[in-house]
């Protein structure tokens, strides 16, 4: 999964760092004492981030200033999990993350005499189900006589694994943002949930679709071109050419990934002759697809949807004799042509197009 980090980082930000979104998202999901205890204002996102370096390639972090009813100042702290299985020691990361917040907010406010509440949360979408402690104290070795007097907090966890799709969100924008989150990490069961997530894009902004068919371009291991192409046919029609041009690269990326994936786990089932040699049939044409894409970006820039759609569908040898042909072909018309063996040099030399 870490080749896909990246872009699960970039769209949870995204999502989280809308006022609108994040502060549903937090009344939907806070325990209901805390949420009763809120004004009514939008919170408001503190910049920067307390996750270790080493750590960001799963951990994700955003910190919100929010006003009680009655006027005190409050930090909502939201850690993000990516891993498809959560990390044991989430309390210990949660509790260094919220003392440097508020070392932070001391070098703010250096004449404080009482320190803002903390309330932390954990975001998490990943493939098995959460069954880690929701307290610090969980993960402290001591004598049980002892708990009273040691440090100790609970933490709230959104495993969306365990929420049924209908009810990820009562507002539909972030109902829509919340289901491409879940299935992103979960391959086996993104083709079964299709027509669930195209309904779900129908009802957000052109700016919300677009970005979240980049997300699932980029994370839905199991969605092909033809796949993508039916999404956004049935959402947005009028988007369809351009936003398959503007996700040619990301297609040609998840080949790529997806033609050493197939090539690996079906190559390696021992004692399975005929799984083998499908696995490595199949990685090395989708192997194949991938590298003639990248040629022709570098022979001939973009390459159209046309070429796209007609590479993807093609066979291995039809894939491996454009190859050969890329370097003199004046044009990815003469590149395809089914007449290219008539131009060929009867000297044996190099073929040319006239």
């Amino acid at each position: 999964m870490t080749d896909i980090i990246h872009p699960h980082d970039r769209f949870l930000k995204a999502l989280l760092s809308n006022p609108e979104s994040a502060g549903t998202l937090l009344r939907e999901r806070l325990p209901k004492e805390v949420v009763e205890a809120l004004s009514s204002d939008p919170p408001e996102l503190v910049e920067g981030s307390f996750v270790d370096e080493e750590l960001r390639a799963h951990l994700t972090d955003r910190l919100y200033r929010v006003k009680t009813a009655t006027g005190r100042t409050a930090l909502l702290y939201v850690l993000i999990e990516h891993k498809s299985s959560p990390d044991t020691r989430i309390g210990w990361q949660l509790l260094k993350y919220m003392l440097e917040a508020l070392k932070q907010w001391e070098r703010e406010h250096p004449e404080w005499e009482r320190l803002p509440a903390i309330i932390p949360f954990v975001f998490y979408h990943g493939e098995t189900t959460w069954r880690i402690s929701d307290a610090f104290l969980g993960l402290v070795d001591a004598e049980a006589d002892w708990h009273p007097y040691l440090l100790d907090f609970r933490f709230t966890v959104l495993d969306l694994g365990r929420i049924d799709d209908q009810q990820l969100s009562r507002q539909p924008r972030l109902r829509a943002w919340l289901l491409a989150a879940k299935y992103a990490t979960r391959d086996g069961q993104q083709i079964e949930i299709k027509e669930l997530l195209v309904e779900a894009l129908i009802t957000i902004p052109d700016e919300d679709f677009r970005f979240l068919m980049r997300y699932v371009v980029e994370t839905y291991r199991s969605y092909d071109e033809p796949t993508v192409r039916e999404i956004i046919r049935r959402v947005r029609p009028e988007e369809e050419e351009n936003m398959m041009s503007m996700f040619a690269q990301d297609m040609i990326a998840k080949g790529e990934r997806r033609g050493m994936q197939i090539g690996r786990q079906e190559g390696r089932q021992i004692g399975r002759q005929e799984g083998r040699q499908e696995g490595r049939q199949e990685g090395r044409q989708e192997g194949e697809t991938a590298l003639l894409l990248r040629q022709l970006q570098r022979r001939f820039g973009t390459v159209p949807t046309w070429a796209v759609e007609k590479i993807t569908q093609a066979d291995l040898s039809s894939l491996e004799e454009w190859s050969l042909r890329v370097l003199e072909a004046r044009s990815l018309e003469d590149m395809f042509s089914d007449q290219w063996a008539d131009h060929a040099d009867p000297t044996g030399g190099s073929s040319q197009i006239f």
